[in-house]
Parts: C-alpha cells; sequence; structure tokens
C-alpha cells in the first residue's frame, strides 16, 4: 500500500512538472566556481537534450539576462542576481567588500557602493551610508544606464570598440546630462582615457549635484569585475582633499581586487596587444 501510495505521489509530481522549466534551471546550475562559461554544445552533452533545444533555452536565458553570451560560450548574467539580494549579500565579491566599504565611508564620510554591469546597465549590489544629511538616491538593486555613468564607464573599460557597437548599435546614445557621450565612438574615446588614468572622477556626469570617484576592481583573470566607488555632493568638494579622496577609493579597490586574487603584471612583463581597431 505504501509503494502505491508513493507512486501515485510520483505521478502526481509529474503532471505538475514543466519541462522547459526544469531543463532552463538545470542549465543554471551546471554553473559553478570552477565551470564560469560553458558552451552549447557543451550544455547538449550534459544535459542529453538536442542542440536546437538547448539554443532556444540558451535564447530566452540570454533574453532575460540570466545568462550573457561570450564569444561561442554562455556565463552567467547578473540577472541572477535579481532573484533575492539575500544572494547578493552571499556573494564573495559583496561579502569582500562589505568590510572595506564600511571602513571606506568611516574615513572618507560620504556614501561608497560596489556595482557590476549588467549588459548596458550597472547594478548596485553593496553599499554604505554615512550618518549625514546627505544621503543618495540609489540603493542595493538599483539599475542605471552604464554608459552615462561614472561607475558604468568603469566596468566598460574591457570591452574593445566592436564590443562597444555590438552593445549600443544606435547612431545616438541616449543623454542624461551634457556630459553624456552622444555616439559610441565618443564613449570609446572617453573611456580609453579613464583606462589609462586607472580611476574617474566625474562631477555632475549623471546629476548635476552629484560627483563620484570610482575605480576598478579585478579578479585572478585581470579582469574587470566590478567597480568601487564614492558619491559626493558637490557642494561638498573641496579641492585640497580630491587627490586624499582619489587615493582612499583607488586603494579600497585595489585591496578588494587582491581579496579577489587578481595579481598585477610586474614591471617588464610581456603585455599582448588588444585589438581595438574603430
Amino acid at each position: 500500500m505504501a509503494d502505491t501510495d508513493n507512486l501515485a505521489e510520483d505521478n502526481a509530481s509529474d503532471r505538475y512538472t514543466v519541462p522547459a522549466l526544469e531543463r532552463g534551471l538545470r542549465m543554471l546550475g551546471e554553473f559553478n566556481r570552477d565551470t564560469r562559461v560553458i558552451g552549447a554544445p557543451e550544455f547538449a552533452r550534459r544535459l542529453g537534450l538536442p542542440r536546437s533545444t538547448v539554443f532556444r533555452l540558451l535564447s530566452t536565458l540570454e533574453a532575460m539576462g540570466f545568462v550573457e553570451r561570450q564569444g561561442n560560450d554562455y556565463r552567467l548574467g547578473v540577472a541572477v542576481l535579481r532573484l533575492g539580494f539575500e544572494y547578493i549579500a552571499s556573494l564573495e565579491l559583496t561579502e569582500l567588500g562589505q568590510p572595506l566599504l564600511q571602513r571606506l565611508c568611516d574615513e572618507i564620510r560620504c556614501p561608497v557602493n560596489i556595482v557590476v554591469r549588467d549588459g548596458r546597465f550597472i547594478v548596485y549590489v553593496a553599499k554604505v551610508t554615512p550618518p549625514t544629511p546627505f544621503t543618495s538616491a540609489v540603493r542595493v538593486g538599483t539599475r542605471l544606464p552604464a554608459h552615462a555613468t561614472v561607475l558604468g564607464r568603469i566596468l566598460l573599460e574591457d570591452l574593445t570598440l566592436p564590443e562597444l557597437r555590438a552593445l549600443y548599435p544606435e547612431k545616438r546614445l541616449e543623454e542624461f546630462s551634457h556630459s553624456t557621450p552622444k555616439t559610441v565612438l565618443e564613449l570609446f574615446d572617453m573611456v580609453e582615457r579613464d583606462r589609462h588614468r586607472g580611476y574617474v572622477l566625474g562631477e555632475g556626469f549623471f546629476e548635476a549635484s552629484i560627483s563620484t570617484i570610482a575605480a576598478p576592481v579585478r579578479d585572478d583573470s585581470g579582469h574587470i569585475v566590478a567597480a568601487l566607488g564614492a558619491t559626493i555632493h558637490s557642494a561638498q568638494i573641496d579641492p585640497e582633499r580630491i587627490d586624499g579622496l582619489v587615493q582612499r577609493v583607488r586603494a579600497a579597490a585595489d585591496e578588494l581586487s587582491g581579496l579577489l586574487n587578481y595579481q598585477p603584471r610586474k614591471a617588464g612583463a610581456q603585455v599582448l596587444p588588444i585589438a581595438r581597431g574603430r
């Protein structure tokens, strides 16, 4: 009798199972710390599915932001973060970065944050605000356009011009202030200068009264995985403090990169040129 009951329960469960959803979730479950990118043929092999089915599933997940294309392979997209802030808080990046943000905030008495890129947007994944009258409107989970924000410019630094054009195929970029780059080429030139400088200081770049200092955070592959920044009310900027603020933000970003096992190239090491054709 017990076996009959269990069989009935299994059959009932099968009736309510959505095969396509199950397959999509199984695909997401194949990613882990050691397997960060997977190609469609490998998905087909692992899940025992036809390639046509795998491509349809990947197209759906990519459209929703749950995976991102990386050449012929795929990696998890930042939309996974939007499944819940508890997951965000558990990420290695935010777990390691939160104490650094708290220390930096205590030192400079300004809101500080960490953001990652989700396609054409930045997403705030960690934030610390001091007990002062000035408060920033952004919070964890806030999304802003990458091309129009200082933090977004940092997160676009790894992209070549062809990659930027693929991300922004339109002739004119949406403008949010007089500082917003108007074309992809203008954005590329701006990001190139940022990359060589090693940080960005933008006064009123997205909002007229708000200035931001930001620096890149890199992982063990050397790629930029986040931007760490400080938000300052323009009226509070003391020219004599700027250099010190920039140094503290860059030091915090470098320390977080070190915790993510990033190793800067040694002086004199050979660096292969990156194709950045216009």
